[in-house]
């Protein structure tokens, strides 16, 4: 998914190291004939040749996607690089200028990016110390969505009828009481992270050996939680439409550890400046965008399989925001 692990000295080494890596010399044209509905009326980005990038898990490419549409209705030229591997390659790419916007989280960019150990715990109040502090590189952040993609951990029915969890507190006393019980499918990132698995286990005082860790693909966690039993409890996003589809009961971070990752748009300064427009767009957007939307929308790539641009283009279509051309 997103979030921590990297200080900013690093990150930027590491950024520069994926950006050549990911290939963002290439990119695909938006070809969608669409046109204004709600938005984008009068073409306002009419002559701009805009680039637009995201992460590679599926609700960001939605995301992404829809950033793109948006601009194509109001008139742009849009060049898709959405699908950077990692956070750090698709912030880098935004913050270099190769691409001019993508939707972020709100914790990712306060613990991962700005270095900072500690979320704040209002939402809003987030958003603004992210939106303040990354002005002086490059970046401006438009306002967030309700949308908030944190991270837990989840269990099936059928093995939660044994031990009944329903806390992250919950667990730490399980892996306590019985160490052999508790073994975990977590994604390698999540693994590495000061907001992820080392700063979970340590606000819970969860005494889990690495032997009963298993690192995967973030996709094979669900597979593995729900049908396999090879692992107990895996890491989830709270707006992961699988958690419905699979049934899955989701621990409550009773304890607050994990911040908030509200999604918002952050744009490359320089272009926001040339094309202020670029606001009145995404805005109205965003503010339709809640962790319910992002499940159901989430479910209809990672369930039924569909394409992360037709769902985030139905999508818009269906709030009137665009039209079919």
């Amino acid at each position: 998914m997103r979030r921590r692990g990297l200080r900013t000295g690093l990150a930027a080494l590491t950024g520069a190291a994926l950006l050549a890596s990911c290939g963002l010399t290439s990119g695909s044209p938006l070809v969608d004939n669409v046109k204004p509905g709600s938005i984008g009326r009068g073409e306002p980005l009419k002559g701009a040749h805009l680039v637009i990038t995201s992460k590679n898990f599926s609700e960001n490419i939605i995301l992404g996607e829809m950033i793109g549409l948006a601009f194509k209705a109001a008139g742009a030229s849009v060049l898709d690089r959405t699908n950077i591997t990692g956070s750090i390659g698709a912030r880098e790419a935004v913050k270099s200028g190769q691409a001019d916007a993508m939707y972020e989280y709100t914790g990712t960019a306060w613990i991962t990016y700005l270095g900072h150990t500690e979320p704040i715990k209002d939402p809003q109040e987030q958003w603004q110390a992210v939106h303040d502090e990354d002005l002086k590189h490059g970046l401006t952040w438009l306002p967030p969505s309700t949308l908030d993609n944190t991270y837990s951990l989840a269990i099936s029915q059928r093995n939660n009828a044994k031990y009944h969890l329903k806390t992250l507190s919950d667990v730490a006393a399980l892996a306590k009481k019985d160490p052999k019980a508790v073994t975990l499918c977590v994604e390698n990132e999540f693994a590495s992270r000061q907001d992820g698995l080392p700063g979970m286990t340590k606000a819970y005082g969860m005494d889990i050996p690495s032997s009963r860790i298993q690192k995967m693909d973030a996709g094979i966690v669900y597979t593995q939680v729900n049908k396999s039993g090879s692992c107990l409890l895996g890491e989830v996003y709270t707006t992961d439409g699988r958690i419905k589809s699979m049934n899955l009961t989701v621990m409550e971070d009773d304890k607050g550890f994990f911040p908030n990752y509200n999604a918002a748009p952050s744009v490359y300064s320089k272009a926001i400046k040339k094309y202020p427009a670029i606001a009145g767009l995404l805005n109205p957007i965003s503010a339709k965008l809640t962790t319910a939307v992002a499940q159901e929308l989430n479910a209809k790539v990672d369930v039924d399989g569909q394409d992360p641009h037709d769902v985030a283009k139905d999508w818009l279509i269906k709030e009137g925001f665009i039209k079919e051309g």
